[in-house]
């Protein structure tokens, strides 16, 4: 008799247990069902020079201060390592939506005026292992015509049309880790009028950057962007060698609440694809590197809820 009993009390047990993880089962079934999305893939909307794919919360503005002292190996007497000569661009970008913004900036560099929106289609999360988000921008610079180019080349423009650069962008990034996220940068650079007859009007640029967590509040990133140019073809046609070069950047991220402090070193003058992407012409290995700093600041245009009635 104790034999049957104890042989129904392991039975009902056995029942119990396999209900509970039948329920456990059900139970993570559901929870994998809900999509969690990763947050924060980078603190800005911009690395160094070019674009990450965060967006801005809807009806916030970001004020972004750009700024580039001249070159390192510009000497010490005459230029002060480069601190005695400064551009800048100054800009604002608008959330429409959590995952809309537009802008619009104005840089020294050829006085540069630049317009530009920027959409996250796909967000990563526990069912997506990417986000993806589409960039494009306008950019007209206001030069009197035959000013001098960068490559040394002389600029001149027969109407308004011809000043206009347009470029798009595909930016696919992924938060592997809490500390680690990459991205990748297809582009396409388009200018209604170039500098010569051996230059293209179309530019293609496959650009990398990435960003690793230090601490809490501090952060390391870089970019780099290789320009799609056949530079022997260029050298033949033409008898000059190719006078851009790609674009590479490094530096630190510093997070102060509402600000983010973005300290670098960068071989690129420009602070806009148009320039940084199109206009390069210092290299690392002459020290022909560029000190800045970006800082942008976020402001909430939404209504105060506690003022609400």
């Amino acid at each position: 008799m104790k034999a049957k009993m104890l042989c129904l009390f392991g039975l009902l047990y056995a029942t119990q247990m396999l209900g509970q993880d039948d329920l456990l089962n059900m139970l993570n079934q559901e929870d994998a069902k809900k999509i969690t999305y990763t947050q924060a893939t980078f603190k800005g909307s911009r690395f160094i020079n070019g674009q990450t794919v965060e967006t801005i919360a809807k009806k916030h503005l970001n004020f972004w201060i750009s700024h580039r002292f001249g070159a390192l190996n510009s000497g010490f007497m005459d230029n002060f390592l480069g601190l005695d000569e400064a551009k800048i661009r100054l800009g604002l970008e608008y959330g429409l939506s959590d995952v809309w913004l537009v802008g619009m900036g104005r840089s020294t560099i050829e006085k540069t005026y630049d317009f530009y929106s920027k959409y996250k289609v796909l967000r990563q999360s526990n069912q997506m292992p990417v986000t993806l988000t589409v960039y494009g921008s306008l950019a007209t610079n206001t030069m009197p015509t035959g000013y001098t180019l960068p490559s040394g080349n002389i600029m001149r423009y027969e109407n308004n049309l011809q000043r206009q650069t347009y470029m798009g962008q595909i930016l696919i990034a992924r938060k592997f880790t809490d500390k680690l996220s990459l991205q990748i940068m297809p582009t396409i650079l388009h200018n209604n009028k170039v500098e010569s007859v051996y230059f293209d009007n179309n530019l293609y640029s496959l650009g990398f950057g990435g960003r690793y967590k230090l601490t809490n509040r501090l952060s390391l990133s870089a970019e780099y962007y290789k320009n799609l140019v056949n530079t022997q073809n260029f050298l033949k046609t033409s008898g000059t060698a190719y006078p851009y070069q790609d674009s590479f950047s490094i530096g630190f991220d510093i997070e102060t609440g509402g600000h983010v402090f973005q300290l670098h070193f960068t071989n690129s003058k420009g602070m806009i694809e148009k320039h940084f992407i199109g206009q390069t012409t210092g290299t690392w290995t002459n020290t022909d590197i560029f000190y800045g700093f970006n800082l942008a600041r976020t402001f909430s245009l939404e209504p105060d809820k506690k003022n609400k009635k």
